[in-house]
């Protein structure tokens, strides 16, 4: 039986691994759009090239994970968006990179391209932009009481640009609407023609926060690409780190939520949980996020006796600690009365985005890369994925709690079964071929998908953070909320800036 029966046009693409690739006409890409209206697939991923489109699926729950390319010779295809919402904002940034037009797409404003690159479409045609942008068009709010809010780019604190224009009624929010894209940084130019070693840093650095998780997903697409086997120890020691950067920062946002709830007293104590959590990772790893750490073929850094001790003092003292602020934040009723029913994501609009991570999983979305596709050592290791239905602010807290306490769990037994051994193999010369990976970052799935030109090099390499189906979410869960307490909502959802914005 074909593994995407649906399918009744596609030529499947060799060298493509460990999913496979097929090339579609016009049709099939709309039965794929189909699919995704109907809720039958969940779209995983859509990016360009100077010549076609691709989408990689989840068709079903857990049945297959497929790339589907469509060749665009007059540059346009139809708009995925038109019929399922969670393409829009992809289709919108490869019209912006690629000059790829999406037929039929409502929503055609662009999305990453704020008109400073002097360019339009740089990785497509490279035509020369208008010397002045137009002015951004928010979409309108109808009503004779509203008025609008405009919060950003620029925030109070150490934070990313994003801009959030509120419709609003009273202090009621009937609209919220983001713009995106401060934080462009290029990547996507900048790797192709990178040999590995830059092109993994380069992972790296998509979303700082995530620097384990992105090197992870662009590393086993790389490897996947190759047939590389990475030693043992190495596959262990990337889980390590993985699950150390997993309770950095969901300690991190247990206490940044409390504060926007203006519980400040459970921010410091958290701080000081997570800043031994970094501490921990830098005796162990020598640095405190782990960045560059995680490389094509293993790791780069290996755990010594000292580093182990130092990581195992940090379960206990995490194991010690946490509990009690867990009771404060269960226990203060001022705190509860805040977050209990605020922003509330359905469950229905969860599924339909293929929202990750605790943002998923608070709405029901009983989902996580490292059980299924899966991958090593998660295969050996005993851990729970957490579910609740109420989809609020106090949902998104305690899948973080449990994340938690899974975490130290998998800490624990990644130390005690840590395997001997050398920590790196080197990458052979693969000209050609094409890898595909999907890696649970603490936000959720991450996608990445690379393909290896002639030379050994990075011919294209996309990476997809999970923001992109949890920013447009977010829109949704504030609707109806008071607008102080977009803050709170916002937290919960910690959304990737820098790795939404490529």
């Amino acid at each position: 039986m074909p593994i995407f029966p649906e399918l009744r046009a596609a030529t499947r693409v060799e060298g493509h691994h460990p999913w496979p690739r097929f090339v579609v006409d016009v049709a099939s890409w709309r039965v794929a759009g189909g699919e995704l209206a109907a809720g039958r697939w969940t779209l995983l991923g859509l990016w360009g090239e100077a010549d076609s489109v691709h989408m990689a699926v989840l068709r079903g729950e857990r049945d297959a994970i497929g790339v589907l390319s469509l060749p665009c010779a007059d540059r346009r295809f139809p708009a995925l968006g038109a019929r399922h919402a969670p393409a829009i904002r992809l289709e919108r940034a490869a019209q912006d990179l690629f000059g790829l037009v999406a037929e039929g797409l409502a929503d055609a404003r662009p999305w990453l391209d704020h008109g400073a690159w002097g360019v339009r479409a740089p990785l497509g045609p490279g035509e020369p932009a208008a010397e002045a942008a137009a002015p951004y068009p928010f979409l309108p709010a109808e009503g004779g009481a509203l008025h609008q809010i405009a919060v950003g780019p620029v925030h109070a604190g150490i934070i990313e640009p994003g801009h959030f224009r509120f419709h609003a009624d009273g202090e009621t929010v009937v609209r919220l609407e983001e713009r995106l894209g401060y934080t462009h940084k290029g990547t996507e130019a900048l790797m192709q023609g990178a040999d590995l070693a830059r092109a993994a840093r380069l992972a790296g650095r998509v979303s700082g926060d995530s620097t384990v998780a992105c090197a992870l997903a662009f590393a086993r697409a790389v490897e996947a690409a190759l047939g590389l086997a990475p030693p043992p120890r190495a596959v262990w020691l990337r889980a390590l780190m993985a699950e150390l950067e997993r309770l950095a920062n969901h300690l991190g946002d247990v206490g940044a939520v409390c504060n926007d709830a203006s519980f400040a007293i459970m921010n410091a104590h958290c701080a000081v949980l997570r800043e031994r959590v970094l501490r921990a990772a830098s005796q162990g790893f020598g640095h405190r996020l782990m960045m560059d750490r995680v490389v094509p073929g293993g790791v780069a850094a290996d755990l010594d006796a000292a580093g182990a001790a130092a990581i195992t003092a940090l379960v206990a003292a995490v194991r010690q600690r946490f509990p009690r602020l867990v009771e404060l934040y269960d226990n203060t009723a001022s705190l509860q009365d805040r977050v209990v029913g605020t922003g509330r994501l359905d469950p229905a609009l969860a599924r339909q985005f293929g929202c990750g991570g605790f943002v998923g999983r608070a709405s029901g979305r009983d989902f996580d890369a490292r059980r299924w596709p899966g991958y090593p050592p998660y295969d050996e290791l005993r851990f729970t994925v957490p579910v609740r239905e109420e989809g609020d602010v106090n949902a998104r807290v305690w899948i973080r709690i449990a994340e938690i306490e899974a975490s130290l769990g998998l800490i624990e037994q990644l130390l005690a079964g840590l395997p001997a051994g050398d920590v790196r193999a080197p990458a052979p010369h693969g000209a050609g071929t094409e890898g595909a990976a999907l890696v649970e970052g603490f936000r959720g799935d991450i996608l990445a998908w690379v393909r290896l030109a002639a030379d050994g090099t990075i011919a294209r390499c996309h990476l997809r953070d999970p923001s992109w189906f949890q920013w447009p979410v977010l829109e949704a869960a504030v609707d109806g909320n008071i607008v102080a307490d977009f803050p709170l909502c916002n937290k919960s959802f910690n959304c990737a800036y820098s790795g939404h914005d490529l």
